[in-house]
């Protein structure tokens, strides 16, 4: 088939298929050709049909022009196939992505290369609506493409009931989160200082006079390292340094504690000067617990760093090893990562792993300034 052939892609696929048949049969004579091309005539209209019937469907030109959608787009989109025809996909933009991901999305398709996503559209009457979406380029000899084909099914409903089990999944964690407080607190402020007390009144009576080779003192001894089992026990719970002096001042702690335990060195390095929100500062802290945790198990390593830099509107956390690594796709998805996930999203953040068996592994967060 021509290039030229090509381009009229969006009117041949809105013919009636009969139609052309008939006019084919008036100008060609009957044989294998017109056989041929009468079959590949109703494939075509199989196909136009079965696309019509479960799918929303447009047709661009390479810069972006509508050439062509079906009945299922202008219903979705409110809009009357007049308005839409010449006009670009602004005209459905609803404003929800960010400047790079559509600039992604044009260069992903402009090179030639099939993009996948989900995209928030606004309909005319100004209801918003999400499409699950396929563009395939179509492509000349030269391989400029020239045409893009987008195949889209709504997925309105199943964003609504993401987004609720998001907000269940974030208010499952403070929920968490204030409950490891109050109980990190009791345990400091209530049990310890209680412990605190009777340290106090052993050391009094072994004062008066009682042997240092008496059962009060190694009573005491069996006291005093109880209060530091609480002590520990409180600090893993809910540090409470996070909460009173912020989120820095807690990973220094915790990387002293940590290395203390696994005999790993930990380097930070951190610009944040600033206060974050409560959640941004937990969940900051909570992925580099997690991350940490997960080298001193897995990596097989005698070191790692932590970086928290401030840059641009975001704070990006990075932790990373040069042990054993893994392959991702390969395994299971660990509780600990999904953790770091559901968090990241709870605060409109990010967390990538990326890992490399043999190399190591870095966990990236991003995390939104407010």
């Amino acid at each position: 088939m021509s290039e030229d052939s090509n381009r009229e892609f969006p009117e041949v696929i809105g013919e009636n298929v009969t139609e052309l048949l008939s006019r084919l049969d008036d100008h060609i004579s009957d044989s294998l050709f017109q056989q041929d091309l009468r079959q590949s005539l109703k494939q075509l209209s199989n196909v136009k049909f079965a696309l019509d019937e479960s799918s929303i469907v447009a047709v661009t030109d390479h810069k972006g022009k509508i050439l062509y959608v079906n009945d299922k787009f202008c219903e979705i989109s409110k809009y009357p196939r007049t308005e839409l025809i010449g006009r670009d996909h602004r005209i459905i933009n609803s404003g929800y992505h960010e400047k790079e991901f559509m600039s992604d999305l044009w260069q992903t398709i402009s090179s030639g290369q099939v993009w996948r996503g989900e995209i928030k559209n606004k309909g005319k009457d100004g209801s918003f609506y999400w499409v699950d979406t396929t563009i395939v380029p179509f492509v000349d000899e030269q391989g400029q493409s020239y045409q893009y084909l987008a195949i889209r099914n709504e997925v309105t409903e199943l964003k609504r009931v993401q987004e609720e089990l998001q907000l269940m999944m974030s208010q499952v964690m403070q929920i968490q989160e204030e409950e490891r407080r109050k109980f990190s607190r009791e345990l400091h402020d209530g049990i310890g200082q209680s412990l605190f007390s009777l340290l106090i009144q052993m050391d009094r009576l072994i004062g008066e006079g009682e042997s240092e080779n008496s059962e009060i003192t190694l009573l005491r001894q069996n006291v005093s390292g109880i209060i530091e089992e609480v002590r520990s026990l409180a600090w893993q719970i809910r540090p409470s340094v996070l909460d009173d002096l912020g989120v820095v001042p807690a990973i220094r702690t915790y990387i002293e504690n940590f290395t203390n335990h696994y005999g790993m060195r930990v380097k930070l390095d951190s610009n944040l000067r600033r206060r974050l929100g409560a959640l941004e500062e937990t969940t900051v802290y909570r992925v580099i617990q997690e991350a940490l945790t997960n080298i001193a198990k897995y990596a097989d390593v005698s070191e790692a760093s932590v970086v928290v830099h401030e840059i641009d509107s975001y704070v990006e956390v990075r932790i990373a090893d040069s042990g054993k690594g893994f392959a991702r796709n390969s395994i299971a998805k660990g509780v600990g990562l999904f953790s770091m996930e559901e968090r990241a999203k709870s605060i409109g953040g990010k967390v990538t792993i990326d890992s490399v068996v043999g190399e190591g592994t870095i966990v990236t967060l991003m995390v939104p300034m407010k």
